[in-house]
């Protein structure tokens, strides 16, 4: 099943550009997703599973990377634009 994952980051910090970066250029390492950028989100769709576990995996190396942020996903089930 497709899945469509709409995501923003939220940095909880002066300087917010760098995590914003770090989560595009991170989840972009990933192939078999279709990755688009917009002013204030990135939409992920791919497989499923494959889709949900490169965003979980890409939200954990930013914080680690970068420290706290807030996400705000909306998850789309069987749709792909």
């Amino acid at each position: 099943m497709i899945v469509t994952i709409d995501i923003s980051m939220y940095p909880n910090r002066e300087d917010f550009i760098p995590p914003i970066k770090g989560f595009i250029k991170k989840i972009n390492n990933y192939e078999d997703l279709k990755v688009v950028t917009y002013p204030t989100s990135t939409v992920v769709q791919g497989e499923y599973i494959y889709a949900m576990n490169a965003v979980q995996e890409t939200i954990a190396f930013c914080y680690q990377e970068y420290d706290m942020a807030v996400y705000v996903a909306k998850i789309i089930p069987g749709y792909e634009a």
